[in-house]
């Protein structure tokens, strides 16, 4: 595996061998029948405390209950994104800390990184739930959950555009400078770009990791897919059914998500 088609992806988990991966499948089938065992038990247990009961999935026949639904999903994705692009500046200017000549900037660089990397998302939003308004900052419902679940996942972007970064042959740096390019041209148009091609799967996979964190964003009452799911909650009692549903969709979303960071890779792959 050579340096220019080799990834994140790639470096993290190695193609296993024969015997292992003979392990693998005897480990996945073995996984998928005790799993088919605790789901049918699950089922026989709501069974028989009735939460299968037809009033407590009939409303899902309604339009407006799949409206009210993808409307919190609708801003579900708005968060997430807003949430990913913030993530990403904050990322890139702590990644040019890290990276710079001075020693006072790596420093500083390093400890946001750890903060952000160390302290939990609740964390953030309770901050700007709570005690930002404190002081005078007061931001509609979408920036409290938005802000904090960027904070949140601006050190391990940093640290993922970092490796990209040192992903790319120092030779390419080395002759530029010889070239008479100023060091920030270079690594502005020709490093960057080149970090960035081997980092988009990992990025895309980060992105999961920020959907699944607006998930708290009943915290500051904005209307997300679980907020609107818990409405519907209180609307019908109909704890399971709801829920259930709710983890389908998130599902799905990341399913996709991750599909489409596979399929980067692989096109990236190809064109190398």
């Amino acid at each position: 595996m050579n340096g220019v088609n080799t990834s994140i992806r790639d470096i993290l988990y190695e193609e296993p061998g024969k015997k292992a991966r003979r392990r693998i499948a005897i480990g996945t089938v073995i996984s998928l029948l005790l799993l088919v065992v605790l789901v049918l038990m699950m089922i026989r247990r709501f069974y028989d405390s009735g939460q299968l009961d037809s009033k407590y999935w009939i409303f899902f026949t309604k339009s407006t209950t799949w409206k009210f639904l993808g409307k919190g999903l609708l801003g579900t994705v708005e968060v997430a994104f807003a949430s990913g692009a913030l993530a990403f500046l904050m990322g890139l200017f702590m990644m040019l800390g890290r990276i710079s000549s001075f020693a006072v900037a790596r420093i500083i660089s390093r400890i946001l990184i750890e903060f952000s990397r160390g302290v939990p998302t609740l964390l953030f939003i309770y901050f700007f739930f709570l005690a930002a308004p404190q002081f005078g900052l007061k931001l509609p419902a979408f920036w409290k959950i938005s802000i904090p679940v960027a904070l949140s996942a601006a050190g391990m972007v940093a640290e993922v555009l970092r490796s990209g970064v040192n992903a790319v042959p120092k030779g390419q740096t080395e002759a530029a400078l010889s070239l008479g390019m100023r060091k920030n041209s270079v690594f502005f148009k020709i490093i960057f770009p080149q970090a960035l091609r081997y980092v988009v799967p990992s990025m895309i996979s980060e992105l999961v990791i920020v959907l699944k964190d607006t998930t708290f964003a009943y915290v500051v009452n904005y209307a997300d897919l679980m907020q609107n799911s818990r409405v519907l909650i209180s609307n019908y009692d109909a704890l399971l059914s709801v829920y259930l549903v709710a983890a389908v969709i998130y599902i799905l979303i990341n399913y996709i998500l991750n599909q489409i960071s596979v399929a980067i890779t692989k096109h990236r792959n190809v064109a190398s």
